[in-house]
């Protein structure tokens, strides 16, 4: 009587390649959405606070291209760093909602964000001849960037697909060199890869 053997040891490795090369499209195309926007002269934010909720919420990316100052208007979204006694200390991406005459020469502005109630609280003036305009903004796709400032989130996702990798390397190199199965008298067995027939 023909017997069928079981491919479940083929079909860890077929689900193991797949898997390392699901792997390899992710990653390769997470480089590809990051360095893709550099090459066509955009730069990139990631948007960590709400001050901007309803536009930009948090967790999204924004992509900026440089614009004159001079070309500046009123309703554009720029991203800057406050005036030093502001007390903020980080890029803030804000609407600008006044431009005048500074006294010293150049434009002073004012910005806010769309979801606070209140312009900020600071003016200032821009002194580099361009300033980064955000052009479009991709909703929750900064939420891995900023998982990836945690160092232990970091080992997870790096770590992780690298370790199941080596892995699945290391199976493929212990089935290569793991004999045939055959018998003693250096015979195989016949039936081993035989499908039963019916009738």
């Amino acid at each position: 009587m023909a017997r069928q053997q079981t491919e479940g040891p083929g079909t860890v490795r077929r689900l193991s390649r797949w898997a390392v090369n699901l792997v390899v499209v992710v990653v390769i195309a997470a480089c590809a959405a990051w360095l893709v926007p550099s090459l066509m002269g955009y730069s990139r934010y990631v948007i960590t606070g709400g001050s901007m909720t309803g536009t930009y919420d948090k967790g999204s990316i924004v992509l900026e291209k440089p614009v004159a100052v001079g070309d500046l208007k009123v309703g554009d979204v720029i991203t800057y760093l406050p005036p030093a006694d502001s007390g903020v200390a980080n890029l803030v991406t804000h609407r600008i909602l006044e431009m005048k005459p500074a006294a010293g020469g150049g434009t002073l502005f004012t910005t806010k964000g769309d979801a606070n109630p209140k312009p900020d609280p600071w003016h200032f003036t821009l002194v580099s001849q361009e300033q980064p305009v955000v052009q479009y903004g991709v909703p929750h796709a900064g939420w891995l960037l900023i998982a990836l400032a945690d160092r232990n989130t970091r080992m997870v996702l790096i770590g992780g697909p690298a370790a199941l990798i080596a892995l699945v390397a290391l199976g493929q190199l212990v089935g290569a060199a793991r004999p045939r199965g055959g018998r003693k008298d250096g015979s195989t067995d016949a039936t081993a890869r035989v499908a039963p027939i019916s009738g």
